[in-house]
């Protein structure tokens, strides 16, 4: 079975444009090279658009460990650390049941 990896982003609704321009031009495309990523996607919360979501699809716990320790990894949080009044939190999540 995958592994989703989430990271969940607050951050101030006049910085919600910067957030999305770093997933997409940065990030995002990052993750996604690396061997046994199967998808990253960046979601949005209607009810908050200040809220989002990186949801990174990988094939195993390996694949994550090697993603961690890569240099992709590293531009990642540089790529976030540039952006002030954002908050992250990651959670890991197998998945143990499709329907």
């Amino acid at each position: 079975m995958t592994i989703l990896r989430f990271i969940i982003v607050n951050t101030s609704p006049d910085r919600a444009a910067e957030v999305e321009r770093i997933w997409n031009k940065e990030c995002g495309p990052l993750m996604k090279k690396r061997p046994g990523c199967v998808r990253e996607e960046l979601l949005r919360c209607i009810e908050d658009p200040s809220e989002f979501i990186s949801v990174a699809e990988w094939e195993s716990q390996k694949a994550i460990d090697a993603y961690r320790a890569s240099p992709e990894c590293e531009q990642v949080k540089q790529h976030a650390r540039s952006s002030s009044g954002m908050a992250a939190t990651i959670k890991t999540y197998e998945v143990i049941g499709k329907a």
